[in-house]
């Protein structure tokens, strides 16, 4: 679905006039309206994982925000259609939060955890503590064990336990960041 196609040439021009022209705030909203399709049909483009409704609604927040930037910045009278205009911020606006919340992860809960042994325990013992660690991940809820398993034992990257278990890299950060709130709180650091 095209953006251009969900309104009438003579209506979207009308529009564009009294928003532009007469900085009429109805005219802005109906074109808002008229073009908020785009910004769900570019999320599901962008969306390859349809079982993640939290990245979806993420998407199109992000998307729409996008959209009334645009539908504000738009200049008609440089003669370009407001569709193709829209169609390139929405979508990156969409893939700069997905890269964006991909930059802002925490450390994979293993350095983490080695890290504080490494820096606070004089006599640590990778062996003995190595056990200790599988006995704690292994008190943790379902999923949250089963991520930080993966990352841990397995030194599999989030892209990849994401893709395996049908879960947004997003949705894989925060079992993680759960995970370890409560591994903390179990060895006395939170």
């Amino acid at each position: 679905m095209r953006g251009d196609e969900m309104m009438e040439a003579e209506r979207e021009l009308e529009l564009w006039s009294s928003f532009k022209n007469n900085n009429d705030l109805n005219a802005r909203e109906e074109l808002i309206v008229a073009y908020r399709p785009l910004v769900f049909w570019i999320a599901k483009k962008i969306n390859f994982n349809k079982n993640n409704n939290n990245l979806s609604q993420d998407l199109i927040q992000e998307g729409m925000l996008a959209l009334i930037h645009a539908v504000d910045k738009f200049e008609p009278e440089r003669g370009f259609k407001f569709a193709t205009y829209a169609f390139h911020r929405i979508r990156g606006q969409m893939i700069n939060m997905l890269e964006r919340s991909e930059k802002r992860a925490p450390l994979p809960v293993a350095d983490e955890i080695l890290e504080f042994y490494d820096n606070n325990n004089d006599n640590f013992e990778r062996d003995d503590d190595w056990l200790n660690v599988s006995e704690i991940i292994s008190r943790l809820p379902g999923r949250e064990a089963e991520v930080v398993s993966a990352l841990f034992f397995e030194h599999k990257e989030p892209k990849d336990i994401a893709s395996e278990k049908k879960i947004d890299i997003s949705h894989v950060y925060r079992l993680r960041r759960a995970a370890v709130a409560r591994i903390k709180l179990w060895l006395g650091l939170a």
